[in-house]
């Protein structure tokens, strides 16, 4: 069973892909395009031109999962092109999903103090 838990790598293939592309297409695609291993434990994010369908790839340790997602009347936001491959977290990934727009979510910087008073 695959788990969407906190230390899941999550990467994100800015391109569009073809959707009729499936399992083995798409683990082609990871290797030679994101140069990344289909086979660790790490999930594998995919749109269409039109950003309404996302499919994800990963692998469990004894075979590849495809999951799909449509949305009926809205659009998926992907990031702008700045790398060929944007890794996220499962709480980006969740966003993603929920249709948030995931280049506006800011996180408050990490604070570090050296003492309480």
């Amino acid at each position: 069973m695959f788990r969407f838990d906190e230390g899941l790598k999550v990467y994100l293939h800015r391109d569009p892909v073809d959707f009729r592309y499936g399992m083995n297409s798409l683990s082609i695609l990871v290797e030679q395009s994101m140069r990344l291993n289909p086979m660790d434990s790490s999930l594998y994010i995919f749109g269409n031109r039109r950003r309404d369908r996302i499919k994800i790839l990963g692998w469990d340790g004894s075979g590849f999962w495809l999951m799909i997602k449509r949305l009926e009347a809205n659009r998926f936001i992907w990031p702008e092109r700045k790398t060929e491959v944007v890794t996220l977290t499962t709480d980006l990934l969740h966003a993603l999903l929920d249709g948030d727009d995931i280049t506006a979510i800011r996180r408050h910087p990490k604070q570090e103090y050296l003492r309480v008073s």
